[in-house]
């Protein structure tokens, strides 16, 4: 394994958004990550074959309902340095997989848990998906138009943002950690704690006075004029953020407004509609291309923008190998990038089960394998 976790191992019990997109950054990495999913279901395998969230890994099946499955992640998670699963509240306590168990097992494991609502309180029982826990951490709300409902910023500040990338923080600084103490410990990552981190910038400015909790006026919510999108005429868009003064000047520049002595000023901000209604006016004169190509020049902080199917062949992309191609389907590559250890490319993501022998072969001696479970058993738990 290349990268700067290359000899980590990671076991992960399957499960869906955050957690997996935790364990895609360890695998970028360089960490060993080996996923138990079920056993295999027909059909699965396209739709997986093209999810980049379970790219870099080798799969073990195992039925968690069977004592044969069970043994076998206790046997697999005792040569892990990392557990991952993302259960609600007291489902692996009930497997007979909690962390007083594994932690018995293997007293340098680090147990990394990832929910929605966190592991105790009032809500933590509870099911929910990614807007609700945005919602309840204090993130959904200032999202939005002034005088419109909130708008879900697709998934990305509570699965991924607030929890998967949270996730992978809170399992290296326990491993950190564990160089100087040789214990592990449980990691109790929740997406509303990620959330509401994440919006510890607005808090602070909040508290200065310089934030309207009237959503869509202020100066990073899409309140500003020189803060927003702004159609063009081919029907696509570009972002502004001309914040500072001379960003700004630079932004009048290409368009052609800064001579023009009836402009309202920067900050005038009874004057912030007419404002946008004249630049919306001015790029909706050309093409985002045309702008593009303005702006090449400018220190205005605009920028065009990418459809999701674009990011891959645009310039500045391409120049820095920000895509790769794994089986044929272009994805982001591993980031951020190292100078001594840097991270290969991942491999493609791997059929339920494909490799459950070798990862015994690697990870669970001959003897352990047969004091646990025993050939014949080990076949029954990792059956279809």
């Amino acid at each position: 394994m290349a990268g700067p976790l290359a000899g980590v191992r990671v076991l992960e019990i399957a499960s869906a958004a955050p957690a997996p997109f935790g364990c895609m950054i360890l695998s970028d990495l360089g960490a060993e990550v080996v996923t138990i999913d079920r056993p295999g279901k027909p059909g699965r395998e396209p739709r997986r074959r093209k999810d980049p969230l379970v790219r870099g890994r080798r799969s073990v099946a195992a039925d968690l309902k069977s004592p044969e499955g069970i043994a076998l992640v206790r046997k697999l998670s005792s040569s892990a340095d990392v557990l991952v699963e993302g259960f609600r509240p007291g489902v692996m306590e009930r497997l007979g997989l909690g962390p007083d168990v594994l932690l018995s097992d293997n007293p340098s494991l680090v147990f990394a848990r990832m929910t929605g609502y966190g592991q105790d309180g009032p809500l933590a029982p509870r099911a929910g998906h990614d807007i609700n826990y945005i919602a309840v951490a204090g993130a959904l709300e200032p999202i939005g138009r002034e005088g419109e409902r909130p708008i879900a910023p697709l998934n990305l500040v509570g699965d991924f943002g607030g929890g998967g990338m949270l996730l992978a923080v809170g399992i290296l600084a326990a491993l950190h950690e564990r160089t100087n103490s040789g214990r592990g410990q449980v990691v109790d990552a929740a997406m509303v704690d990620g959330a509401a981190l994440l919006t510890a910038f607005v808090h602070g400015v909040r508290a200065d006075g310089n934030w309207s909790d009237d959503r869509g006026t202020n100066l990073l919510d899409g309140g500003a004029p020189f803060y927003d999108t702004y159609e063009t005429s081919d029907g696509r868009y570009v972002a502004v953020g001309a914040l500072e003064r001379r960003f700004y000047e630079q932004l009048l520049v290409g368009l052609g407004l800064d001579k023009d002595p009836t402009m309202p000023g920067q900050m005038e901000r009874q004057r912030w509609g007419e404002l946008r209604a004249r630049l919306g006016d001015v790029f909706a004169s050309r093409t985002r291309e045309e702008w593009s190509q303005v702006f090449a020049e400018l220190d205005a902080c605009v920028s065009p923008v990418l459809a999701p199917g674009e990011v891959a062949d645009a310039e500045h992309c391409r120049a820095r190998g920000g895509f790769v191609d794994v089986d044929g389907l272009r994805q982001p590559a591993p980031a951020p990038r190292f100078s001594r250890t840097p991270a290969a490319d991942p491999t493609p993501a791997r059929i339920p089960g494909e490799d459950t022998e070798q990862v015994l072969d690697e990870w669970v001696s001959r003897a352990d394998r047969l004091a646990a479970f025993g050939l014949s058993d080990r076949e029954k738990a990792i059956a279809p």
